[in-house]
């Protein structure tokens, strides 16, 4: 029986093993899927691209894949930065910075100002990130603008709170991607993509190709974005 157990656990440990490096090829097939989207959307003229790296809910996933998370963000901000810098794309980071370690802390920062400089187009990560966290920052910070008396509590607006939410110097989303057949959008953007039509595909993200994103742009070319007024009235708009 000793034998017995003695094989089980083994057997386990290469179940075990095996799933994680699984994992570990899914991650890295992602990362290079970064690549062919990145292209596409600067192909078509998209100018901001931001793409959910890391939520705040993932620090919950098992420490092995944790760690294997950390290790590839790492090399793909040593590969990367300078390749996309060289092509004049702008590389930006949101989320909360301080659970990162100091050396991903500091690759974050050098990407940022080696690129800042760059008007090709703009690459945002959201990394320790998600859209509750930043609806309450932003309400934080807003918050000590009233208590310091820089802001009357009257001037607390939506328009005032928007000036704090992460990517406010940038044009709201027009589309938001989802893959992998889910059909909800986990915690992310949830103040800026408001208005932003949505687009659900069953492709897994590093399978998603160029063509995979061709074919969200040829779906949202379809849709009429109302922004709250009614069809006539965008028709009437157009024709003025």
């Amino acid at each position: 029986s000793t034998l017995d157990r003695s094989s089980a656990a083994s057997d386990v440990y290469k179940r075990q093993a095996k799933g994680l490096r699984a994992v570990a090829s899914g991650h890295q097939a992602g990362v290079e899927a970064i690549r062919g989207v990145l292209d596409g959307c600067l192909d078509a003229g998209v100018k901001v691209l931001t793409l959910f790296a890391f939520s705040s809910e993932n620090w919950q996933r098992p420490s092995s894949e944790v760690k294997a998370l950390m290790s590839l963000f790492s090399r793909y901000l040593t590969k990367e930065v300078p390749e996309l810098h060289s092509k004049g794309t702008r590389v930006r980071f949101i989320g909360r910075r301080d659970r990162f370690s100091v050396s991903l802390q500091q690759q974050m920062q050098s990407a940022t100002e080696l690129t800042q400089a760059n008007t090709g187009g703009t690459l945002v990560i959201a990394t320790d990130y998600g859209g509750q966290w930043d609806i309450a920052q932003a309400a934080a910070k807003l918050f000590a603008e009233v208590k310091q008396g820089n802001l009357p509590e009257s001037d607390i607006t939506e328009q005032q709170l928007a000036k704090y939410i992460s990517l406010a110097d940038l044009p709201a989303p027009d589309l938001l991607i989802r893959t992998g057949g889910e059909h909800r959008v986990s915690n992310f953007l949830l103040w800026q993509t408001a208005y932003s039509e949505l687009y659900f595909t069953d492709t897994y993200w590093p399978d998603f190709t160029k063509q995979e994103l061709l074919v969200a742009f040829d779906d949202y070319a379809q849709r009429e974005r109302r922004f709250g007024r009614t069809s006539e009235q965008i028709g009437a708009k157009t024709s003025a």
